[in-house]
C-alpha cells in the first residue's frame, strides 16, 4: 500500500465504505461513531445518500462508482488503512469497484456486512449485486457478518434456529471469507446467539434479550466494532466477542428517538471496549 506523510502507529486507521443514513442511527454515521468511540481513526467512502429516519427510507441517491473509488484511493494513498468495513453497496458497479480497490491496495482486514435491507424493510442491495457480492467481495473478507435474513439469502436456505445457522455458515464459508458470523438478533424468543464459524469450528456467543424497539444501527455498529478491534491488533475471535458485547451495551443504553426503531447509543461505548 502506498503511503505518504507521517504515520501514527498508535491509532488504528479504519475505513468505512457504506451509505449515509440521514437519521444518524445506521450507515456511515453509525460506522464513524462506533470507530471513534472505540478509539480508532475513522475514514469514509460514501456509496449512496439515503433520506431516512427511524420509520422509513424515503429516497436513495447513489454515488457514481468512479467517485467511490476516488474516495477510497484518496485515504489509502495518504493515510493508510489498517482495517476496512463495508456496508451498503447497492448496485453491481459499486460492489465491483469496492472489491477492485480492496485488491489494488492489499487491504487484508476486511469486515463485510452484506447489507440487503434497512431496519424499516427498504431494499439496499439489488439481486444482481447480491450475486457479485458473493463472487467478488466475500472471497476477500476476513469476516462476513450477515443477520438471519441475509444469511438465508446468501446460503439459499431458510434460517430460523441454530441448526440452520450452522448449515448457512458452512455454505457462506465456501464463498471465501475466513470467518463467518451469523447474528441472531432476529431469532424469535430466548436469548439471541451470534454463531461464529472459522471454516472448521463453531463458537457461540449468547446475550440477554433486551426488551426495546430501539435497535436501529446494530448491524453497522457490530461490523465497525469488529473492524476497529481487528485493526487495533486484537485476534479475530476476541474482536467478534467484544463487538457483540459492545452492541449489547449500546442497545441497553439506546435512545428512544423518533416514531420507529430508535438508534443505539454509540457514545456509551467510549472508553469501554478497546
Amino acid at each position: 500500500m502506498r503511503r505518504t506523510g507521517p504515520i501514527d502507529r498508535k491509532i488504528p486507521r479504519i475505513l468505512a465504505i457504506a451509505g449515509s443514513d440521514s437519521g444518524g442511527g445506521a450507515g456511515i454515521q453509525a460506522d464513524l461513531k462506533t470507530i471513534t468511540a472505540l478509539g480508532g481513526y475513522a475514514m469514509s467512502a460514501l456509496t449512496a445518500l439515503t433520506a431516512q429516519n427511524t420509520i422509513a427510507v424515503s429516497g436513495i441517491f447513489p454515488v457514481p462508482p468512479d467517485f467511490v473509488a476516488r474516495q477510497i484511493r484518496a485515504v489509502a494513498e495518504d493515510i493508510g488503512v489498517d482495517a476496512v468495513k463495508t456496508g451498503m453497496l447497492a448496485e453491481v458497479p459499486v460492489v465491483e469497484t469496492v472489491a477492485g480497490c480492496i485488491r489494488e491496495y492489499g487491504m487484508e482486514n476486511l469486515v463485510a456486512d452484506p447489507v440487503m435491507t434497512s431496519k424499516s424493510g427498504a431494499c439496499l442491495l439489488s439481486a444482481e449485486a447480491e450475486s457479485v457480492l458473493r463472487s467478488r467481495l466475500l472471497p476477500l473478507a476476513a469476516v462476513v457478518t450477515p443477520n438471519l435474513p441475509e444469511a438465508a439469502a446468501l446460503a439459499g436456505i431458510g434460517v430460523s434456529g441454530l441448526a440452520d445457522m450452522r448449515e448457512a455458515a458452512r455454505r457462506i464459508a465456501q464463498m471465501g471469507p475466513a470467518w463467518t458470523v451469523i447474528k441472531g438478533g432476529h431469532m424469535k424468543g430466548g436469548s439471541p446467539v451470534n454463531l461464529v464459524y472459522d471454516g472448521r469450528d463453531f463458537f457461540e456467543f449468547s446475550y440477554e434479550r433486551i426488551d426495546t424497539r430501539n435497535t436501529h444501527g446494530t448491524g453497522c455498529t457490530f461490523a465497525s466494532a469488529v473492524a476497529t478491534l481487528i485493526g487495533a491488533g486484537r485476534g479475530v475471535l476476541e474482536s467478534i466477542q467484544t463487538a457483540g458485547e459492545a452492541v449489547h451495551y449500546a442497545i441497553r443504553h439506546s435512545h428512544d428517538l423518533g416514531g420507529g426503531n430508535g438508534p443505539v447509543s454509540h457514545a456509551a461505548l467510549a472508553g469501554r471496549f478497546l
